[in-house]
């Protein structure tokens, strides 16, 4: 069952908020000093920053875009692989030099790395300039947190004892045209190689009425894009015995306005017909199926704990492309899993072919302490890993290459997201295919429609022009 935090508990929290904005206005007068967040990993990290971001700007706090102007940092930190952890580690440290430069600079660590003891004492120990750590539980105790600190309280480091849901966080969203709507918590997978349930809890739904209003708030903002997210969006609702993944989004699809709707992050033992059948009937809904498969040998899916075959995945994959013809479908895929031997690699690069993935997030295993896969036997090598990971990402180059060619000549309707990073006189956008498209414009086209003729095709991206 759904625990959620008491409204009351919430509240006090945002009335705490404006004590912080008077102790600013004593400290700073009227020139708001200034909040920076470094976010690291997934999608959902992302969402949980932006909730960071609406309570420091309530607080009084202003968003900049470099830490040295900043007198409130948060890192929000990823455990999914060791490198992961490392990267967090060393803006931690980075950081240290501006709390010695401007003491009353706050620095307070979140996310799922400081979920685990061990990390969170590590930083106790080992960086003792940061004011607090708050784990993927307490996000709504930043407000306190952040009191106890400027008033030179003792150094807090937060692992909740339970997870439960906090509505009515205030959100703050750089760009408000494009927009990260998480309706579930949580995961009850629990796969060997990972560390997610031991650092967010058992899966956990909003309910549909709590989503429906953001979802209508955020359209009546302008949003034009809009994620569902999840560590496994299909299992939404089965915690509650409510409305599943498929009748939200047919629910979401009847708010009045033009926008666009995805999904993520899924799991294939939970991939229904009915979340198919939404996919091909609705509109709004983008025709991108985001499907990790980790691997096409059965013998790794079952020691990863995976819960489906590659017969079972691949029927999946036939249904799909059967109700929605030109659908896009990426995928995550682990190489060098304990015990993967040549011929387990080998069904991956099959599947591959098979599939014709738009595109691939891989990755080498990482063992994450804690879990299952990291005390199995028969570790892979790293350089053998890293030599499969080669020819896995050639074969996937190819096939990227000749899905993103099927767009040339064709004209794509384009939300136009930001300034190209190489050339400022370049934009770039996405339509419904997830794959960054380039075309000539200039940032007052930032958040609007655009109809773009793709002129030409590479494995990462398109290119092309704007038609009227």
């Amino acid at each position: 069952m759904t625990q959620y935090i008491e409204d009351s508990a919430v509240q006090a929290q945002l009335e705490l908020c404006k004590k912080i904005e008077e102790k600013l206005k004593e400290i700073y007068g009227e020139e708001k000093p200034g909040f920076y967040i470094q976010t690291l990993g997934c999608q959902q990290n992302e969402a949980d920053s932006e909730r960071m971001a609406g309570l420091a700007s309530l607080m009084g706090y202003v968003p900049v875009n470099d830490p040295e102007k900043a007198r409130l940092i948060f890192i929000n930190t990823c455990a999914i692989r060791e490198h992961a952890e490392t990267r967090a580690l060393s803006f931690i440290g980075e950081y240290k030099h501006i709390k010695d430069k401007y003491p009353e600079t706050i620095i307070g660590v979140g996310g799922c790395m400081v979920t685990q003891q061990h990390r969170a004492d590590r930083i106790k120990h080992s960086y003792p300039y940061v004011s607090f750590t708050f784990d993927t539980g307490a996000l709504h105790l930043l407000p306190e947190l952040v009191w106890g600190a400027m008033n030179k309280k003792s150094r807090r480091f937060v692992i909740s004892d339970k997870y439960e849901i906090a509505e009515n966080i205030p959100i703050y969203r750089e760009k408000p045209f494009k927009s990260w709507l998480s309706i579930m918590y949580g995961c009850n997978n629990f796969c060997s190689y990972c560390i997610v349930p031991y650092v967010r809890g058992r899966e956990r739904s909003r309910t549909p009425d709590a989503i429906l209003k953001e979802a209508r708030e955020l359209v009546a903002l302008g949003a034009k894009d809009i994620t569902l997210l999840g560590q496994n969006v299909n299992s939404y609702g089965k915690d509650t015995g409510g409305m599943d993944i498929a009748q939200l989004m047919r629910e979401i699809c009847k708010i009045e306005g033009d926008f666009r709707l995805r999904f993520m992050t899924s799991h294939p033992k939970d991939a229904s017909d009915d979340l198919i059948a939404v996919m091909a009937e609705e509109e709004k809904v983008v025709p991108h199926f985001h499907l990790p498969v980790q691997s096409g040998s059965d013998k790794i899916l079952k020691a990863m704990n995976r819960r489906y075959t590659a017969e079972k995945y691949m029927g999946i994959i036939e249904r799909l492309k059967k109700s929605v013809p030109d659908v896009s479908i990426t995928s995550d895929i682990i190489v060098g899993f304990p015990g993967e031997t040549d011929e387990d690699f080998e069904m991956t690069l099959k599947m591959m072919e098979e599939v014709r993935y738009d595109m691939v997030f891989s990755f080498i295993y990482s063992p994450r302490v804690g879990t299952p896969a990291a005390a199995m036997e028969n570790q892979i090598p790293h350089s053998v890993s890293s030599e499969r990971m080669n020819r896995l990402l050639k074969l996937q180059d190819e096939i990227s290459l000749e899905r993103n060619e099927r767009f040339v000549g064709k004209v794509l309707r384009v939300l136009t997201e930001d300034v190209s990073k190489n050339n400022s006189s370049m934009m770039t956008g996405k339509a419904d295919a997830p794959r960054p498209i380039h075309f000539e414009g200039d940032s007052s086209m930032i958040g609007e429609y655009k109809n773009i003729l793709i002129t030409s095709a590479d494995k990462y991206s398109l290119r092309g022009e704007i038609k009227e």
